[in-house]
């Protein structure tokens, strides 16, 4: 990946290391005070960030994590690639980093990485922000995510042709203006060859469509879990042309978060924080401000 790539104005932000026990943990950590914890999905990386990043760390120290085998991360190719090791590889970075008084704001399966991290953690996070993610066993699985994770076959278009990040680029977002070659290019830096595609493979092998796949005791805990999470000041953000985590997304987690506020912008998809930059950075804004106690109290009943 080279470092002069024309995507790296984009993404003028100095890399920060983790060692883990098997990887080195690449993560943004960009400005002073209260902590933005950005997580991100498959098949984005902290890049996906980059906006809220500058926009914000004048005011709050902004911290974007590449999961192991995505971003700037290392990409070992025998490594445990499942949900409980994102959880507790991002746990890690938290207890390290000693950040206390946590906004998080997560996207995709950063969603179940993020609140399984959060109900590991929970006196450490003041606030959610949910983007178009989950955390419970999938409803459904869509047909075109079914085809990657055809035995043999799915992995290997995955890996050799790019075959969900690239995609993505196109039918992630509903605002293909936005998605500049040079926005294109910072998408799929990191994943430019078979190696280094390892985990947005592993992270489809790993949605659970039946109750004896591993990862689907931890997504069935975490929202048997989740309404313990319920006195957080919690903002739900969905693109509603999503077609992964669709509105029923956001209706489950309504249910189990009744007061959480919800902003819906009916013409953007799941690369919603891409779709609707301009919108959320003062709906983001104006959120983060309020004190905990007031937000909490002008949420609906």
């Amino acid at each position: 990946m080279s470092e002069s790539a024309a995507w790296r104005k984009l993404y003028p932000f100095s890399s920060h290391y983790l060692a883990l026990p098997d990887a080195r943990y690449h993560y943004v950590d960009e400005g002073s005070g209260q902590p933005i914890l950005m997580v991100h999905g498959n098949p984005t990386w902290s890049f996906y960030w980059r906006n809220i990043v500058s926009q914000f760390r004048d005011q709050y120290r902004t911290i974007a994590v590449d999961h192991i085998g995505c971003g700037l991360s290392d990409k070992p190719q025998n490594y445990n690639y499942c949900l409980q090791q994102h959880i507790d590889n991002l746990v890690t970075l938290i207890d390290q980093l000693d950040l206390r008084d946590i906004n998080l704001l997560v996207h995709d399966w950063g969603g179940a990485i993020g609140l399984g991290a959060a109900l590991a953690r929970p006196d450490r996070f003041a606030r959610l922000v949910l983007f178009n993610t989950g955390a419970f066993p999938p409803p459904y699985c869509p047909l075109r995510i079914r085809a990657c994770r055809i035995p043999g076959l799915g992995p290997w278009m995955v890996r050799t042709f790019n075959a969900f990040a690239r995609p993505a680029l196109t039918m992630a977002t509903e605002k293909p203006e936005k998605f500049t070659p040079d926005v294109r290019a910072g998408y799929i830096a990191p994943y430019d060859n078979y190696h280094n595609r390892i985990a947005t493979a592993r992270f489809v092998q790993d949605i659970p469509l039946s109750t004896s796949h591993p990862t689907y005791g931890v997504l069935k805990q975490m929202e048997e879990r989740l309404p313990s999470l319920s006195h957080l000041p919690i903002q739900l953000i969905w693109g509603a042309k999503d077609w992964c985590f669709r509105m029923e997304c956001l209706e489950r987690f309504q249910t189990i978060w009744p007061t959480a506020r919800a902003t819906v912008y009916e013409d953007c998809g799941h690369y919603v924080v891409e779709d609707a930059s301009e919108r959320i950075e003062p709906l983001l804004r104006n959120f983060l401000q309020e004190e905990p106690e007031a937000a909490a109290a002008e949420l609906p009943r």
